[in-house]
């Protein structure tokens, strides 16, 4: 798996996700020469022809990206069944499939190919796209320790792969990819914010990505607890604004991970 040319990848599904691999791929230097990726609609792929003329595309047709080496499977999980049904002929014995969905585990995945069980499952993270995601992944029993590492020093190109128990797969989708929907929009407002006080966009992108490091390390890493942290601060925040923050993350992301687990 540590050929320059990545042209033995085929992406079932254009969208989103198959967009952001792509660009950190070609953000490392990576041929893309050949890739294979197909999708229902033709506009989608219009657009990723224009970001990355190197691609071949499939439009409605996935026997291409199937009959590579190794598969993407980049579709929402209310396709996949029909996905595995069109593909379970085409997929080779020795392939690899990497399913970037949440709900669908592994045993249901070989079951819709037919037994094929050469299956990894990956929770991808938007900042893959600058190489610094972090996407935990679930192997299938199949795979010896030395493939396990091979497939894992590949995919490091996008970022952090550690392996973890596919039980979980779905925590780690609401903590690393889904979540980001609420802290985001926070980082932004600081962003705008620091910029507005007369800092320039590089000095506020700075300050607040090593500040959003370092938070991380004090609160985790420092052995104190979250209100010995907070005691580091000289300025309180207002108990009930505290409390309408915090109420977003514990009222909406159970729910969005009960949507996660299916």
């Amino acid at each position: 798996m540590s050929k320059q040319s990545l042209g033995f990848i085929g992406f079932i599904g254009g969208g989103r996700i198959t967009r952001i691999f792509l660009e950190g791929f070609k953000r490392k230097g990576r041929n893309l020469s050949g890739i294979a990726v197909s999708d229902t609609d033709a506009e989608t792929l219009r657009t990723l022809t224009d970001l990355f003329p190197e691609i071949r595309v499939f439009p409605n047709d996935n026997s291409g990206p199937a009959s590579r080496d190794l598969v993407f499977l980049a579709v929402h999980p209310p396709a996949i069944a029909e996905v595995l049904s069109g593909i379970k002929d085409t997929v080779q014995p020795s392939s690899l499939l990497i399913s970037l969905a949440p709900k669908w585990t592994m045993g249901a995945l070989s079951n819709g190919l037919g037994g094929f069980n050469r299956i990894v499952r990956m929770i991808p993270n938007a900042a893959s796209i600058m190489n610094k995601g972090y996407n935990p992944i679930a192997f299938s029993g199949t795979f010896t320790k030395k493939e396990k590492e091979e497939i894992m020093e590949f995919l490091g190109v996008l970022g952090d792969c550690p392996e973890v128990e596919e039980d979980k797969l779905e925590a780690y989708a609401l903590l690393t990819a889904r979540a980001l929907i609420y802290f985001w929009p926070q980082l932004n407002e600081l962003r705008n914010l620091g910029q507005s006080c007369g800092l320039t966009a590089q000095e506020t992108g700075e300050a607040l990505s090593k500040m959003a490091k370092g938070a991380t390390k004090a609160l985790f890493e420092s052995g104190r607890s979250y209100d010995e942290v907070m005691d580091l601060i000289p300025v309180k925040l207002p108990v009930e604004e505290e409390q309408a923050l915090c109420h977003i993350y514990r009222e909406k992301l159970p729910e969005l991970y009960r949507q996660l687990k299916g």
